[in-house]
């Protein structure tokens, strides 16, 4: 069994001044510690506009600065927004080499579509095509990672011409790719694309009852 740590980076209010600084430095630390005792994985979201719940936005930041700070605990985008609207494939193609490279070949990269209204209708996402948009865009990021150079890309929400993306990570072909599921279906999907799970639960009351396979 291994063990990590997952930050949304929550905070409830009264705010003051100093609260995020402090949210930050000692999430921080925290990892710097959970690195020391074996701990072994240190995993950060990236949400949007949800007050309270998770001020980690800028997970590629936040990570780097794990990743500077310890020495052999994995960091995981857990997981990174990866719907052109929210960051456009080049670019998260480009954050997860630059993590694996300062962090010596520990990234992580989990993938998600989002889900509230509020992070969705910042972006003018539409949500019924939001799942197909998140694969559409992982399988192209993971090339981007692979090849050289990449031949380019066009669909209807995104374009891209032959570039060579950089940073390359250490890790080949790639850094393990992770999906977010909420649900069985979602879990099938991540199965289907060769994708590790990351999820709170992977069973809901009624399958744990009949003990029913996902």
């Amino acid at each position: 069994m291994r063990f990590g740590m997952l930050y949304e980076l929550q905070l409830p209010k009264p705010w003051d001044s100093q609260s995020e600084q402090r949210l930050v430095d000692d999430a921080i630390e925290q990892c710097v510690l959970g690195d020391k005792l074996g701990i072994d994985y240190a995993w950060s979201v990236e949400h949007h506009f949800l007050e309270e719940y998770s001020h980690c936005s800028a997970s590629d930041v936040f990570l780097s600065a794990i990743a500077a700070k310890t020495e052999r605990i994995k960091i995981g985008f857990g997981i990174r927004q990866v719907i052109p609207n929210y960051n456009h494939p080049a670019r998260t193609a480009e954050s997860v080499g630059m993590l694996d490279l300062i962090s010596h070949g520990r990234a992580q990269l989990g993938i998600g579509e989002g889900a509230t209204r509020l992070e969705l209708g910042g972006f003018n996402i539409p949500a019924k095509r939001k799942r197909a948009m998140a694969l559409e865009s992982a399988r192209e990021i993971a090339d981007m990672m692979v090849m050289e150079p990449y031949p380019g890309y066009e669909c209807d929400d995104w374009s891209m011409p032959c570039r060579n993306v950089l940073p390359k990570p250490i890790q080949k072909p790639h850094p393990p790719m992770w999906m977010a599921c909420t649900n069985r279906d979602t879990i099938r999907e991540a199965a289907r694309n060769g994708l590790g799970v990351r999820a709170v639960s992977l069973l809901d009351s009624e399958v744990a009852k009949t003990g029913s396979s996902i």
